[in-house]
This record gives C-alpha cells, sequence and structure tokens, in this order.
C-alpha cells in the first residue's frame, strides 16, 4: 500500500499484522505498543483490541480479526478507526500482495 490509510478507509477486508518493529506490552488497560523504527508510543485502550492487533497476523483479513475476538457488526466502526489510527502510525502493516 503506497499510502497509509486513514481511519474512516481502513480496509477491515486487508490483511494485515503486527509491525515486526513494534513491541507490546500488555497492562490492565489493553496494552502499550512501542516501535522502536519510528520511537513512537501507542496505547490501546482495551484488552479486546489487544486481541484483536495481537492475531491479525493469524487471520486472513482485520475483519476476521475482530470477529474471532468477539467483535460485533455494531462496534466494527469504532475499531476500524481505532486500527486505522496504528496503520498511518506504522504500528500495523498491510500483508496483503500488491
Amino acid at each position: 500500500m503506497s499510502t497509509s490509510p486513514t481511519a474512516t478507509s481502513f480496509d477491515l477486508d486487508g490483511a494485515w499484522a503486527l509491525h515486526p518493529q513494534v513491541a507490546v506490552r500488555p497492562e490492565r488497560f489493553g496494552a502499550l505498543l512501542y516501535h522502536f523504527g519510528t520511537r513512537r508510543l501507542s496505547f490501546l485502550k482495551s484488552p479486546q483490541l489487544l486481541a484483536v492487533v495481537r492475531s491479525l497476523g493469524d487471520h486472513p483479513t482485520a475483519r476476521a480479526a475482530c470477529a474471532d475476538a468477539g467483535i460485533d457488526e455494531a462496534a466494527l466502526p469504532s475499531y476500524r478507526s481505532a486500527l486505522g489510527t496504528l496503520a498511518a502510525s506504522a504500528m500495523i502493516t498491510d500483508r496483503s500482495p500488491e
């Protein structure tokens, strides 16, 4: 993908994964993500979002990772927004073939 997605343009049907340079530190509220390449820090504000992010690489799509984490259809827009923000900051990366 040549441009970073925004929160509203994030493709839930694309294949995504945690960026290889990102470390995850689980916390009671969710997790801290630290990108060693960009030196950015991100907060995941729920354990469910952490479950989605950790499992992205194990599913064919972000939508499938959300479904596996128990995210219902009504909650998908907020998860799309959160994942879009993580993609724009390079915490997660597109693994779809170009």
